[in-house]
């Protein structure tokens, strides 16, 4: 049997590679809106993030977010994409415990 290889991304805030399956996906529909996408599988042109609250700082600080995208994105929207990740990752270590 052929074995798969598993694909990776770059998160923006630590710029480190890790499996796809352990980043989230931040898109950019067709129409224009930026959303997050926990499945993975939105239609769109997308930039992968660590389930760490700190990384999103980091790529929302150094405007990385809108530079990959390729469209400016308004405080609110990222606003709310990082309660999104923070309830994310405090549901991550929840799980650990």
């Amino acid at each position: 049997m052929k074995v798969r290889k598993t694909p990776e991304r770059r998160c923006l805030g630590c710029n480190v590679s890790y499996p796809k399956s352990e980043l989230i996906r931040v898109v950019r529909t067709p129409e224009g809106n930026v959303e997050l996408d926990l499945t993975g599988r939105k239609n769109g042109r997308g930039a992968y993030i660590c389930k760490k609250a700190d990384c999103f700082r980091a790529a929302r600080k150094k405007n990385r977010f809108s530079q990959n995208l390729g469209v400016e994105i308004p405080t609110e929207i990222l606003d709310g994409i990082e309660a999104q990740i923070a309830e994310c990752e405090k549901e991550g270590s929840e799980d650990n415990a």
